[in-house]
């Protein structure tokens, strides 16, 4: 049977009261976009929202990758780490396909890579590694304390209106973002920091019980704002710095909902040679350290480099 048409054609999504759409119906686009379509066994094609940014969105093709990759794992065994680079730029305007390898299936890890291409050639490439749940030691990292909770600050919805929503705010918002510091981008931003840049996220609804649409989608959020952490420790976001994912990792600790409150705290150890490092950690509402994320970026600001 040959493979289903790729849609070209969405309707149009809910909006907020700024107009930019947002919602269980955007969030409802999202599970659909994360959704591969199956040509083969072992390959998966994706597409990109109508809506976008010039480039494929890195969240969106490590989410994909990952949910190419989980579709060949058995359903008991849960992903715990990736590990995954951004080769080329994506055009969003042609659907991208995944190549998956089934690397190993151990007696308690299954570990699988996947190729991102277009146009024949590899825009990103992902290693995923899922394992057999068993007990073990529990300890986990402390929740920051004295952290406002999610209806005391700002949602993005609102910072669009009075005009300091930054990128995120003319894209569709499936996520329920609550900014708790200054983002980088905001006119009320004053100076250089060294304390990690929080805010609480979740998805703008409600997301069916699969572990991996979870996992995957939390996969997504974590690219929002990681980088921006390396702005945020030099008062450079005003000069419009080129920045760029080039490599990002996450382990998976314990399990989590994504429809639920999270605590995302992103800081920046260190930058050299044009390339941001930034790490980011998940905390569920409960206080439990959920996941870890760290990324290297390209971060070019003009005047800094030669």
């Amino acid at each position: 049977m040959s493979p289903e048409p790729v849609p070209t054609q969405t309707p149009p999504p809910a909006t907020a009261a700024d107009g930019e759409p947002c919602g269980q119906a955007v969030l409802d686009d999202l599970v659909a976009l994360l959704d591969l379509e199956r040509l083969e066994d072992n390959l998966f094609r994706g597409v990109s929202p109508p809506v976008t940014l010039p480039r494929v969105f890195g969240g969106q093709v490590a989410g994909q990758a990952l949910v190419a990759a989980g579709r060949t794992v058995p359903e008991d065994r849960p992903v715990h780490s990736l590990h995954a680079y951004f080769i080329r730029p994506g055009d969003p305007s042609i659907p991208i396909v995944y190549e998956t390898e089934r690397v190993r299936d151990g007696r308690s890890f299954t570990t699988r890579r996947v190729l991102a291409i277009q146009r024949g050639e590899a825009i990103f490439s992902l290693s995923a590694s899922f394992q057999l749940e068993q007990q073990g030691l529990v300890h986990t990292e402390p929740m920051p304390t004295g952290v406002p909770a999610p209806d005391e600050v700002d949602d993005l919805g609102a910072r669009a209106l009075r005009g300091d929503g930054g990128w995120l705010a003319d894209l569709p918002r499936p996520l329920d973002i609550r900014l708790i510091d200054e983002p980088v981008w905001s006119p009320h931003r004053t100076g250089a920091s060294d304390e990690p840049i929080r805010l609480w996220l979740r998805a703008d609804g409600r997301l069916p019980d699969n572990d991996l649409l979870h996992v995957c989608l939390l996969t997504y959020a974590s690219d929002l704002t990681l980088l921006g952490s390396v702005l945020a420790r030099h008062d450079a976001s005003a000069a419009h710095p080129q920045m760029a994912s080039l490599d990002h990792a996450m382990w998976f600790h314990q399990p989590f909902r994504a429809d639920e409150w999270l605590l995302y705290t992103c800081y920046s150890p260190a930058a050299s040679g044009g390339r941001g490092l930034a790490g980011g950690r998940f905390f569920g509402a409960d206080g439990r350290l959920v996941a870890t994320t760290m990324q290297e970026g390209l971060v070019r600001v003009p005047g800094t480099h030669r």
